[in-house]
């Protein structure tokens, strides 16, 4: 688990996977929203990869939860271990209730610096051109712009 001031970043386990998929929480607090879309897509993608590769821990996908009443609020994840230059690549997203206050902020650059502990030299995100919180967020933990075209805006990081 990752903790920070007002977050718990917990690894996501096959039954929570499976919990989500079938929309039944199961005695975990969920916020109102969650899960949302992209976190289903992560949690069918979780469970294809897990049984041919195993746990992708610490480089795997966690649930966002808020610290007090464990509330899961949305999610974050890594694509997979550093690539061969030393850089991860990740995503995230909060419920609508959660935004804005600076949780996604703290919940990358958690994620991120458990990233480095565990070897990675760098990060990369994207975000559409539009999405103008989320480019605020990538640039408040560290990220900078490095390509942006009509589709999506390329984020980076060195650690």
């Amino acid at each position: 688990m990752i903790r920070t001031d007002r977050l718990w970043l917990v690894p996501y386990t096959p039954a929570h996977a499976r919990r989500l998929l079938e929309g039944d929480p199961h005695g975990d607090v969920w916020a109102a929203g969650y899960p949302t879309d992209d976190e289903l897509d992560v949690a069918r993608m979780y469970l294809s990869l897990i049984g041919p590769h195993g746990d992708p821990a610490p480089f795997g996908p966690y649930v966002i939860r808020l610290d007090g009443d464990d509330r899961a609020v949305g999610g974050f994840g890594f694509f997979g271990p550093p690539d061969h230059d030393g850089f991860v690549e990740f995503g995230y997203g909060l419920v609508e209730a959660a935004r804005g206050s600076g949780l996604a902020t703290e919940a990358v650059v958690a994620a991120l610096s458990t990233a480095a502990a565990h070897g990675a030299l760098g990060a990369r995100a994207d975000t559409t051109p539009g999405n103008l919180a989320s480019q605020r967020v990538l640039e408040k933990a560290g990220l900078v712009e490095v390509r942006r075209d009509a589709a999506s805006v390329a984020y980076e990081t060195r650690r």
